[in-house]
């Protein structure tokens, strides 16, 4: 069974804003998110950190190092608890991607995969035997041993999300054309 985590726990503080707030065209970034992960066989998506956002969420474990290593690590915990034998890792601050991104990491054998470059997103078999404390996202996958495989043609600035303002303009304006594209496409 496959499991998503959504991490929203992040300042925001280059947004200026809490990036799991923001709308997308008319969607939430964690709605858009878990619908991608849903398109992709997700049975269950939860989100890690603070806020509610109408799905199950977990805190992040405490472990002193900030950053997003406690959230998944409380996620991971979370989904097998839940059944799940395989996870995808999701930063809020790319709502953009779609499954055709990530479609290339969930069909990875195990133990998983993440992209050349990339911290996130990543995908992981469960359990996976990454240790309770972590500095980085970096340590996680390299002691999971996960594969780094390239990242899909032109999908690099959309996996990379949006950070700040400008970023998030741009994102936007490609997914606004991206979604007036397939609506012509469907209503023609």
């Amino acid at each position: 069974m496959l499991g998503a985590i959504v991490l929203v726990g992040g300042a925001s503080s280059r947004m200026g804003e809490d990036k799991a707030r923001l709308a997308w065209n008319g969607l939430g970034a964690v709605e858009r998110l878990a619908r991608v992960a849903g398109g992709l066989g997700a049975d269950v998506v939860i989100t890690a950190g603070r806020g509610e956002f109408g799905f199950p969420r977990v805190d992040d474990l405490p472990n002193g190092n900030g950053g997003p290593v406690p959230g998944i690590l409380a996620g991971l915990i979370e989904l097998t608890a839940r059944g799940c034998s395989r996870a995808l890792v999701l930063a809020v601050d790319a709502p953009t991607v779609s499954e055709e991104d990530l479609r290339p990491l969930v069909e990875v054998a195990p133990p998983g995969a993440a992209y050349q470059g990339l911290h996130l997103p990543f995908f992981v078999h469960l359990p996976c035997a990454a240790p309770p404390v972590l500095k980085s996202v970096h340590d996680l996958i390299t002691l999971a041993r996960l594969a780094r495989p390239p990242a899909p043609r032109g999908a690099a600035e959309r996996l990379r999300g949006a950070n700040t303002p400008p970023e998030r303009a741009r994102l936007l304006r490609a997914l606004i054309r991206l979604e007036r594209e397939q609506n012509s496409l469907d209503n023609g």
